[in-house]
């Protein structure tokens, strides 16, 4: 329960409980359960998840709550009333950078490591698997403020994390990504099949949108003011009243999509949808929204299943 304690923690905000770059005085911190909800960061979190995190971070394993315990909890087991369901972009970049220098891993072994004999913690941090090392440096927690900047990314790529800093020993470590083909295939049929759907709703096609949406789709959108929506009903009428093929043209770009693979039939992509348009007094207009789609993979096609945005509503203001 500890360790999945120190996992919610950095899943909710991207970066771990403890860090420090002395690895006597991470453990120390580790022993004291010495960890905070620092701000901004924090802020938006919910006390009932708070409170879970503190429940499974108890230092006296007898008084930490149990397994069964933790199910019944607030956050877990009323999640729909207590939870809070904004999508949290700034812990996703956090999360990006902190795993970009290889340090997730190692974090979440060094806090593992408290709860197990040392001599069993030294076998694991230097056991080979398949004759790669582990670099020693990469159990070291570091704020995620010591990252540096995140390199520039162009439209239409695909972000892959695979960081070269010339040392051959932490290339050849076990928490380096290495995507082969396959994987970078995948991820770009996510992106092309994303770029299909928000082409079937520049030209008004319900049809090819209804097509490529699963049939229980759910969405979070401005136009539904916070609800929840699931169906296609919702967005039908925006098709049938708003999206016509008689509008006047209508350019998207897809910024800087980030595509997660979950196992062979899933993904997940987020991007920056920027919109061109021509208004009613024919200027030019630009809009921009921040998207996230998860796809489902059935019978050997891909179907959004459910899409999250936040900024610009889809209908160009006129």
């Amino acid at each position: 329960m500890w360790a999945c304690g120190v996992i919610l923690y950095i899943l909710l905000v991207g970066y771990p409980p403890f860090w420090d770059e002395d690895q006597h005085r991470l453990y120390q911190q580790i022993k004291a359960g010495a960890y905070d909800f620092p701000s901004p960061e924090w802020d938006t979190v919910t006390p009932e998840a708070k409170d879970l995190i503190n429940k499974m971070l108890t230092i006296n394993p007898s008084k930490r709550i149990t397994a069964a315990e933790a199910l019944k909890h607030p956050w877990i087991c009323q999640r729909s009333t207590v939870a809070s369901m904004m999508h949290r972009q700034e812990t996703v970049e956090c999360l990006k950078k902190f795993n970009a220098r290889r340090k997730l891993k190692g974090a979440i072994l060094t806090t593992l490591l408290v709860t197990r004999n040392f001599s069993a913690a030294k076998s694991l941090l230097n056991k080979k698997a398949d004759g790669v090392k582990v670099n020693n440096k990469a159990n070291t927690m570091t704020s995620p403020k010591d990252t540096g900047p995140a390199p520039a990314l162009e439209p239409q790529t695909t972000v892959i994390h695979n960081p070269v800093d010339g040392n051959k020993e932490s290339i050849e470590s076990a928490n380096t990504t290495i995507e082969d083909d396959d994987v970078k295939a995948r991820k770009q049929e996510i992106i092309k099949v994303t770029e299909q759907l928000i082409e079937s709703i520049n030209n008004g096609d319900f049809e090819s949108y209804a097509k490529i949406c699963d049939p229980g789709l759910t969405s979070f959108e401005p136009e539904a003011l916070g609800n929840l929506v699931e169906g296609h009903d919702f967005h039908r009428f925006y098709f049938e009243n708003a999206l016509s093929k008689g509008n006047k043209p209508v350019h998207t770009i897809l910024l800087n999509p980030h595509v997660h693979l979950i196992g062979e039939n899933a993904a997940c992509i987020a991007y920056i949808r920027l919109t061109q348009y021509m208004d009613t007094s024919g200027m030019p207009r630009t809009m921009q929204s921040e998207e996230t789609r998860v796809w489902h993979r059935r019978d050997g096609k891909w179907q959004n299943i459910h899409f999250h945005r936040s900024g610009s509503p889809s209908i160009p203001s006129h």
